[in-house]
């Protein structure tokens, strides 16, 4: 019997990452990759910050973190994997198990067999069809090639206005980048808020935050036309019949998984157009196994098949992938809870697991949400703000999804909540948690515990929350609820809303009753700065009889509207 042939379409992330666990694996078999493109292992998710500035050295987005440059020889030298760069996979037989190929840059083709083929496509970049969608100066940030064309602009300095078409976590980190480049920069979004994944409440949060570093962003309105002169852009024209000039169009509305290729070969296609494949990564076919971009996997916490075009997901799906094609179906990828982060300016946003509204949708009616304001680690540190949105449910306290949005250390509040879902944790499990403290990392009880307080207060019904977004609806339609404003008069002499709050310091609530509202029923909302001290005037007023009292929870800090200072 010959050595065992491992054959690889695709040499971005999922591909290479699958060949080389392979290649671990079982030293004897033969293991070939062919990429369509002319690099090998791109650090995609690192396009922006290279298009920005952040880094100069395009190899960078190529090398082991060694330094070593992941180019044909290298994959050959160091891990006897044949490599073959510029090489499209033309059609697939599985009758034969061979995969017809096509040389881009000599023109030559053929066929080579397998006995395991695993796929990597990718995706490419959605485009949107309206008209001038052709026009020079429309582009995506997908390929390295994207890559390379927006940094040569970068470095040119001609550009003064472009346009981001797509408010999610390419759009908003492409726009960063080419703020970098000192471009006048507008970010168009056709849903009524930024980054999808989080609630309104915090989006509004990070798009004040992109609004007040000089970048003009546009929601609820979508592309109409691209508007050029002689095949050149020169503006776009918006649903709304709004005409914005610009030179440069960055289109980031996101991808479609590349299947064709599959489909032709008669392998199975999800609901989600990703490719459909079991907890092996295998595809309908046992000996072709798919990973990366290019598929749809399960999530964990619904059931349900979702396609989640991560850099992570697709290494990690790669190396499930890898291994089974090598030894064996002996591992497997569990799916995802649809865990991402993005940088956006100063600020970071990130989220994990389920919202509320999605929660409730998929199997948690009771599921309930709080919202925590602190900073990271102490003011005397420092210390810089962050506001995360617990999900719970109320039946049994576990722990559903976490958003946190701020300019402190979100990565690490999203990856704690991450594996406390993972685990099937619950609040009771998290307010007592061991977590290393020390000034310069952490608060005494970590903004992760102290959210857990919040909730298990909230679920006990000590804490009767409300949301910022909620007080603003209330207001918008005319009613009005008593707010109570308990920090001190410097406070709110520096900062206030200015929507009809009264001024009553913390100290002086229980000397101050007799000022308060009469009628007992009256709806009365406290808050603070984070709405500590206004958790603590709602017990106050509590137990001296009035009924209706709620916490704004986050305080001023989490309220994402106008204020009056």
């Amino acid at each position: 019997m010959g050595k065992k042939r491992i054959l690889v379409i695709g040499g971005s992330a999922a591909g290479p990452k699958a060949a080389a666990k392979a290649r671990r694996l079982d030293e004897s078999a033969e293991v070939i990759i062919l990429q369509k493109g002319a690099d090998l292992s791109m650090a995609s998710c690192g396009y922006p910050y290279y298009v920005g500035g952040v880094f100069d050295d395009r190899n960078q987005l190529l090398c082991t973190a060694a330094g070593v440059v992941r180019d044909p020889k290298f994959y050959l030298n160091a891990k006897a994997i044949d490599a073959r760069t510029s090489t499209e996979a033309t059609a697939i037989d599985r009758a034969a198990h061979t995969v017809s190929f096509k040389n881009l840059a000599t023109g030559e083709t053929g066929a080579i067999g397998y006995d395991k083929l695993i796929l990597a496509t990718g995706a490419s970049a959605k485009m949107p069809p309206v008209p001038g969608i052709g026009l020079r100066g429309i582009t995506s940030l997908q390929s390295m090639k994207d890559a390379d064309a927006l940094r040569a602009i970068r470095d040119e300095g001609k550009i003064r206005k472009a346009v981001v078409v797509g408010g999610g976590l390419i759009g908003i980190e492409t726009c960063e980048a080419l703020h970098l480049a000192g471009m006048e920069i507008t970010v168009v979004e056709i849903l009524p808020q930024l980054l999808t994944f989080l609630d309104p409440d915090l989006a509004k949060l990070v798009e004040n935050h992109i609004k007040s570093k000089g970048v003009n962003v546009i929601t609820g309105n979508g592309v109409a036309e691209f508007l050029g002169r002689d095949g050149v852009l020169t503006g776009i024209k918006l649903k709304n019949g709004t005409e914005l000039d610009c030179e440069l169009a960055v289109v980031a509305i996101g991808v479609v998984p590349n299947v064709e290729l599959a489909r032709k070969a008669g392998l199975a296609v999800g609901a989600t157009g990703g490719l459909a494949v079991d907890e092996y990564m295998r595809t309908s076919d046992r000996d072709i196994y798919a990973a990366g971009d290019c598929v749809e996997i399960t999530h964990r916490m619904t059931g349900k098949k979702v396609f989640a075009p991560y850099g992570d997901l697709a290494n990690l799906e790669g190396r499930v992938a890898g291994e089974n094609a090598a030894v064996g179906d002996t591992v497997t990828f569990p799916g995802t809870i649809q865990t991402g982060i993005c940088k956006v300016f100063d600020f970071a946003a990130g989220s994990t697991g389920l919202s509320e509204a999605a929660a409730r949708a998929n199997g948690y009616p009771e599921a309930v949400s709080v919202v925590n304001a602190s900073t990271d680690i102490p003011g005397y540190m420092k210390g810089k703000l962050i506001v995360s949105k617990l999900v719970a449910d109320r039946k049994t306290g576990k722990i559903l999804g976490a958003q946190v949005v701020g300019p402190g250390n979100v990565a690490k509040q999203i990856a704690q909540w991450a594996l406390a879902i993972q685990g099937g944790m619950k609040v009771e499990d998290l307010v007592n948690a061991d977590l290393p403290y020390a000034p310069p990392f952490s608060l005494a009880i970590d903004h992760f515990i102290a959210s857990a307080h919040l909730m298990q207060n909230k679920l006990k019904n000590r804490l009767k929350g409300i949301s910022a977004a909620e007080v603003k609806a209330k207001l918008d339609a005319g009613e009005k609820p008593y707010l109570l404003d308990a920090r001190g008069p410097d406070e709110y002499e520096a900062m206030r809303l200015g929507v009809g709050e009264t001024l009553v310091p913390l100290g002086a609530v229980r000397k101050r009753l007799g000022e308060l509202p009469t009628d007992k029923n009256r709806e009365i909302v406290c808050y603070c700065k984070i709405s500590l001290r206004g958790y603590e005037a709602a017990i106050i007023l509590e137990a001296n009889g009035w009924k209706n009292v709620k916490v704004m929870e986050g305080g001023i800090m989490a309220w994402p509207y106008a204020r009056e200072k």
